[in-house]
């Protein structure tokens, strides 16, 4: 006998409740493999969905191209020059910052390496970074090269933080145990906002204080934070942070990516950077001088003039976001996971257990659950999930993530995931 809290029908009094619900037909939602129903789709954490105005923008920008050709930097519709400059308002209510210390460029790890060239500074004596041990791959592959690019040998410059035997999540008291252990080695901290395969949030005040203390910088990868949960960069004083954008963000597949420096660090002219023309002052950038002039502020770590066709999609992305409120997409997160998490437990839990954290302060709108059982069971469980419709998705061994996010997806989508698992996983 399901539970009543999770069916349909009260799945829909919730959604006609929802001062959000209007968002969802903004969005492009995907569908389902025959081209033809529409699927549930749990999948914002690795690709949002397309924004329908994205289409619009686009198509202004193609036609600035086709009718202005080069004329396009400085006039049309949106001129290109000052185009990553205007979105960094609106970038930096997300993150908590002033827009003169975020920026759009690259991608993500370009950017973590763009960013570990100025603030991971090794010395013989405090050359340690600390990262967690299952830290998205390109982080990994990113710290590691940095460390070998300065002459050190990762296996044992690299500090690992790890949760306990037995257990899925990181604790906060044994991350600052390492900080204080290794205080006289450390040079960086680097961790998760949100961590990818958990979904858990990192106590980002409290370590970043703590690795501050200890003498080391601290940077932040928000790839799964940004768009999703409460960020206060400035607040938190966090020496530097990256992120992508396709995700929570919906910027699209390749997305251009984004970083925060510090404002201690705007005109830091001791602090040694990789520099690039669009980084020079725009005052004399097209003077094409030989000596470089840093912008004042994250736009002096620029590289490269910005991707435009990978960037117009946020224009759409983050003035849904700003509409829609920081707080009022918080409070529906943590409205969409408690009642996926609450079903979970009240109808499935002798099959799935979340290893998400119960408490709304430590997780964002992502759900990571453990299929109990062996692996290839997991394995079919999910298989099957997706060929009923349900768009979320795998990581080895046996968890699958789902994220209700609170701009398109909506209560009846989180009761539709529930019935299904529950026919799928009484038969399997």
């Amino acid at each position: 006998m399901p539970n009543v809290i999770h069916t349909l029908s009260a799945a829909a009094d919730l959604d006609r409740q929802d001062p959000l619900a209007r968002f969802r037909q903004q969005f492009a939602l995907p569908l389902q493999a025959d081209g033809q129903s529409a699927a549930i789709y749990l999948c914002g954490n690795s690709l949002g969905p397309m924004p329908h105005a994205v289409r619009d923008v686009m198509n202004r920008t193609l036609d600035d191209w086709a009718t202005l050709g080069v004329r396009g930097h400085e006039s049309g519709t949106r001129p290109w020059i000052p185009y990553v400059d205007d979105l960094a308002p609106s970038l930096a209510k997300l993150v908590g910052a002033d827009a003169r210390d975020v920026v759009l460029m690259n991608s993500l790890t370009v950017n973590l390496h763009l960013m570990m060239a100025s603030f991971y500074q090794p010395t013989a004596t405090r050359h340690a970074l600390l990262i967690e041990r299952s830290a998205f791959p390109s982080d990994l592959y990113a710290v590691e090269s940095q460390i070998k690019f300065h002459g050190y040998d990762p296996t044992n410059a690299i500090i690992y933080a790890e949760p306990r035997a037995g257990e899925d999540l990181l604790r906060t008291e044994d991350i600052l145990e390492l900080i204080a252990k290794h205080a006289h080695r450390l040079a960086l901290v680097l961790l998760p906002g949100v961590q990818y395969r958990t979904g858990q949030v990192m106590d980002m005040p409290r370590i970043t204080a703590a690795g501050q203390s200890a003498g080391a910088c601290v940077g932040w990868d928000l790839a799964h934070a940004i768009g999703n949960v409460p960020v206060k960069l400035a607040e938190w004083d966090a020496d530097f942070a990256v992120w992508c954008s396709y995700k929570y963000l919906c910027g699209g597949p390749g997305a251009i990516a984004g970083a925060y420096v510090n404002a201690r660090h705007r005109d830091a002219v001791d602090l040694p950077r990789l520099a690039g023309w669009w980084g020079n002052d725009l005052s004399s950038r097209f003077q094409m001088q030989p000596t470089f002039q840093p912008i004042s502020g994250a736009g002096g770590w620029q590289l490269s003039n910005p991707p435009i066709l990978s960037t117009a999609p946020l224009v759409v992305a983050l003035a849904l976001f700003l509409e829609a409120g920081v707080d009022a997409a918080r409070l529906k997160s943590v409205a969409l996971t408690d009642y996926a998490q609450s079903g979970i437990q009240a109808l499935l839990s002798q099959y799935l257990v979340s290893i998400t954290p119960a408490n709304p302060t430590e997780r964002g709108c992502q759900l990571s659950v453990r299929v109990l059982g062996s692996v290839e069971r997991a394995r079919a469980i999910f298989t099957e999930m997706g060929r009923r419709g349900v768009i979320g998705d795998w990581r080895d061994p046996d968890v699958i993530r789902i994220a209700p996010h609170p701009l398109y997806n909506s209560f009846t989508d989180v009761a539709r995931f529930l019935n299904i698992m529950q026919d799928i996983t009484a038969v399997m």
